[in-house]
């Protein structure tokens, strides 16, 4: 199949009319996706809300297959594989669970994170939210690893896919995975593309055209002040605090709990809002319920060490209580047994939670609580043994492998990168003007298009048309 007869199935399978810009971006990802591009290229395609992106990477991944080419379509979270698995019609994994392999059940032996080996030959390896990528997976530089593992297959190649103008990864100014630097010296040669028009489809989106002037006021020399407009769209609201409590409940009973969200800017504000939920909503008295929604706040091996084909709970998962077990109070924390469902997963597991979690202003428990944590668990441990066989049972303790969540309800907007959900309520109470910078727009910018049918602008302090 020569590159002209590739470049038709594309646009074959593309549900639109492509604009100038995605004709001359299929001719570049023909180019790249054939045997002639040096085995060491990766192609960083930058693609705006609205320009469809999505839709054309869809369509590039069918015709991969009907072409007969490997592909492997991976994301740094399980909703956003899960999200660009649904888009793509292919099955998509986590960055972490493809490019790593965990040894050890946690319990007789040590959990051993390490590389995995890429047996992959003539395969395109496509991640989306690339943007949300860092440095530190846990296990390592995660960027680094991806690009090893991918390289180290047999005529393998690396599209990322991202946004940058998001929020970059936490403790970042910029996104190392969608910069060109960052790549060239890790010594591969980087083909770039972006794309900036809004598809026709999107032309009424009031959620689209809202984050396309957010977009382009980034782009300016001098930031203008942040002006959102309503009118006259239908997928748009502005909602006051009196009027919150009823939107939500009446977004629950169309789509559901799992297809809405509060979006706030600290976790401080997230706690507020999730126990307002809970109780005025939802109407839950019981500091955890079946049916709550929780949301995993740190990677955890522990308690899937024994579930096939899931390596680890990770940071920013949902999760759905099923049933609470038992509770008590140990070590000076508190703890539950549940059983809970990680429906980006599509698996149940049942786990020990730590119940402090759930209201603390922090995304997690300090180094001093763990530390603490750690110290009465090797207190109580069996004083015929030596200190270290002490320390070394600690760490596999179920209390201190205790899974650290907070409710799922309203979250931070980096906890909320990469998913998408039908309706996104965006809390925009009082910010200080000194606030209002480049650092709110790409917030304010990556919450808006987290939004796929319904945008509700709560407590609006800046101007909405």
């Amino acid at each position: 199949m020569d590159l002209l007869q590739f470049a038709q199935l594309v646009l074959d399978n593309l549900p639109y009319e492509p604009t100038s810009q995605q004709v001359e971006l299929i001719a570049a990802l023909s180019r790249f996706c054939s045997a002639r591009t040096a085995s060491d290229s990766v192609f960083l395609l930058n693609g705006y809300a609205g320009t469809g992106k999505t839709s054309l990477c869809a369509a590039l991944v069918k015709a991969l297959n009907m072409a007969g080419i490997g592909t492997v379509l991976l994301a740094p979270t399980g909703r956003a594989a899960k999200v660009f698995s649904r888009f793509a019609g292919h099955p998509a994994y986590t960055i972490h669970r493809r490019i790593y392999s965990v040894g050890g059940n946690g319990v007789t032996s040590p959990r051993d994170i390490r590389p995995a080996a890429n047996r992959s030959v003539n395969t395109i390896f496509i991640v989306d939210e690339a943007s949300m990528i860092g440095a530190d997976s846990g296990s390592g530089n995660l960027l680094e690893h991806l690009i090893h593992y991918v390289y180290s297959g047999v005529n393998c190649k690396l599209i990322l896919l991202g946004d940058t103008a998001q929020l970059p990864p936490v403790g970042c100014d910029e996104s190392p995975a969608m910069s060109a630097k960052t790549l060239h010296a890790e010594g591969l040669r980087v083909t770039r593309a972006v794309l900036t028009a809004t598809v026709r489809q999107a032309s009424d989106s009031g959620i689209l055209y809202n984050a396309t002037w957010l977009r382009r006021a980034m782009r300016l020399e001098e930031l203008p002040a942040p002006v959102l407009r309503a009118a006259p769209f239908n997928d748009v609201h502005v909602t006051d605090g009196e009027e919150l409590e009823d939107a939500l409940n009446a977004s629950y009973n169309v789509d559901g709990v799992g297809e809405t969200i509060l979006v706030t800017r600290s976790n401080m504000r997230a706690t507020r809002f999730n126990l307002a939920i809970r109780s005025r909503i939802l109407g839950y008295e019981e500091e955890l319920c079946n049916d709550d929604r929780l949301l995993v706040g740190k990677n955890n091996y522990y308690w899937t060490r024994e579930v096939k084909g899931v390596d680890f709970i990770a940071n920013g998962d949902s999760a759905v209580v099923e049933r609470v077990i038992a509770t008590e109070s140990r070590y000076g924390f508190r703890f539950a047994d549940v059983v809970m469902r990680l429906p980006d997963r599509d698996v149940s597991i049942e786990c020990k939670i730590i119940l402090d979690t759930l209201v603390n202003d922090a995304a997690t428990l300090s180094r001093a609580e763990m530390t603490e944590l750690y110290e009465h668990i090797v207190a109580d441990g069996d004083p015929s043994l030596s200190a270290s066989t002490r320390a070394a049972e600690a760490m596999k303790s179920p209390y201190f492998n205790a899974l650290q969540v907070k409710y799922g309800y309203a979250v931070t907007c980096h906890k909320a990168q990469g998913g998408q959900w039908r309706n996104v309520y965006v809390d925009l109470g009082y910010i200080p003007p000194e606030s209002i910078g480049m650092e709110f727009y790409r917030w304010l910018y990556t919450a808006v298009t987290r939004a796929t049918s319904q945008l509700y602008l709560v407590n609006p302090s800046i101007e909405i048309k």
